[in-house]
């Protein structure tokens, strides 16, 4: 074992940062306030091979894995540019389709996934299965040509941007009648595809939607990998989703540290900057602790699930989300304490960080249920729920 970083990863953190300063936070919050996209930089970090950093390299990736996407991820955070979609698209998507897609569907999207030419979106979630996926109702049934998918889905990051998306739906067991878990690839032009925005009160040029799915007819070659390992094949993909969303809080309470600490070292009151203060220097201390330890669980995670043992990975990346997102909480809120009234402004930039980083508790699982994972998986505590 080893704390200390190989020189490519340093290597990718570095250039990976410069890119994020290119664009930085003004542009960033531009491209939400005027409803705009991230566009320019999604395609440009795919050009440059940091999106598919962790996809197969005979499918034009980087041959990495989930340590080195989590790094990009987290330096454009920092910089003040998180690419939501790339929790999404080369994390969940990028995975399964690699790990449990067919040669033809591994060549048809993993590399424009890597390249950015393509961003896939995924739907789990439903009105009435929201943590609990067991609920699921989205269902296909088997038609002459292949599958037909209907179905309802809410808050889908991203659908306004992807071709395609990955659905979480359920197929009948011819033995037993029963529903189980199904992966499909569903365009998002399709013929019965539907997706409305879901407005919300967060400055993020990342939108939600729902999603309507009516009797969308799929070739047989939609479905990933085999209907009796569904569930298996979507843990795989929830192991890396909760490292990168980790990725992403850690990447903006990084921001909103920097902001903070730069703040207090040129502002002066009685003659001396304000982070010379205890009642300042100490809670900004507290939240670099914080941040660190939470990349270390985060690193832990992504280092178990790149060695394939998804049971230990499952653990830690839980342990990882939680930390990341209540380290993001801490340190969006003293940042804007520490700003007191120029904290408030658009012009520091600090205020409207608070809102994303209070969804990284709730999403994509929220601290209540890693708490219930912990308390049942790791304590061995009677189930809760």
């Amino acid at each position: 074992m080893t704390f200390t970083e190989s020189d490519e990863r340093r290597a990718l953190r570095s250039a990976v940062g410069e890119l994020g300063k290119k664009y930085g936070y003004a542009w960033f919050t531009e491209k939400a306030r005027t409803g705009g996209q991230t566009t320019e930089l999604w395609q440009e970090a795919g050009k440059l091979g940091y999106l598919g950093v962790n996809l197969p390299e005979e499918y034009g990736g980087g041959g990495g894995g989930m340590a080195d996407l989590s790094i990009v991820l987290e330096e454009l955070g920092a910089a003040g540019c998180p690419l939501l979609m790339m929790v999404v698209s080369p994390a969940i998507c990028g995975t399964v389709i690699s790990r449990f897609g067919t040669d033809e569907q591994k060549a048809r999207w993993l590399p424009r996934l890597a390249d950015g030419s393509v961003t896939m979106a995924f739907a789990i979630t439903e009105p009435d299965a929201g943590s609990n996926s067991h609920n699921i109702t989205t269902t296909a049934r088997r038609t002459p040509d292949g599958w037909s998918l209907s179905g309802r889905k809410v808050y889908i990051s991203g659908l306004d941007v992807a071709q395609a998306v990955l659905v979480v739906g359920r197929t009948e067991d011819a033995r037993t009648g029963r529903l189980k878990p199904a992966l499909f690839i569903v365009p998002t032009r399709a013929a019965g595809v539907e997706y409305r925005q879901i407005e919300m009160d967060l400055i993020s040029p990342d939108k939600q939607f729902a999603l309507f799915l009516d009797d969308v007819a799929l070739p047989a070659d939609a479905l990933v990998g085999s209907e009796d390992a569904a569930l298996l094949q979507l843990f795989a993909g929830l192991n890396p989703e909760r490292i990168m969303a980790s990725a992403f809080a850690v990447g903006i309470g990084r921001h909103a540290l920097d902001k903070a600490v730069a703040y207090v070292k040129e502002r002066q009151v009685w003659k001396q900057p304000i982070g010379a203060h205890q009642g300042l220097a100490h809670p900004l201390a507290q939240i670099k602790i914080e941040l660190e330890l939470a990349r270390l669980m985060m690193q832990k995670a992504a280092a178990l699930y790149d060695a394939g043992d998804d049971l230990a990975a499952g653990e830690a990346a839980n342990m990882a989300k939680y930390a990341a997102g209540e380290a993001c909480v801490r340190s969006t809120d003293q940042a804007v304490q520490s700003l007191g009234g120029n904290g408030m402004t658009v012009e520091y930039g600090v205020a409207s960080l608070v809102a994303a980083a209070r969804a990284t508790r709730i999403a994509p699982v929220s601290r209540e249920m890693i708490l219930n994972f912990v308390a049942q998986h790791s304590l061995g505590l009677p189930k809760s729920y």
